[in-house]
């Protein structure tokens, strides 16, 4: 059980970076010309976003999970 809490919080550590840096990309001027001209961000910011905050649910969800 302990694998499975120490598992979680590196899941959820390591989406919380995810998302930290798919945010900062967001700010940067090549995303905003990007979202400016297509409406949307790029698919590598999408993918960091996507994946931070499916590796944080997935942390939270081993944390709390009782087994």
């Amino acid at each position: 059980m302990a694998v499975q809490k120490l598992l979680g919080v590196v899941l959820l550590v390591v989406g919380i970076a995810l998302i930290f840096f798919g945010w900062q990309s967001t700010e940067s001027v090549t995303e905003q010309v990007s979202e400016t001209l297509t409406g949307r961000f790029t698919d590598e910011t999408m993918w960091y976003l996507i994946g931070g905050v499916a590796s944080a649910v997935a942390g939270l969800v081993m944390l709390f999970m009782k087994r």
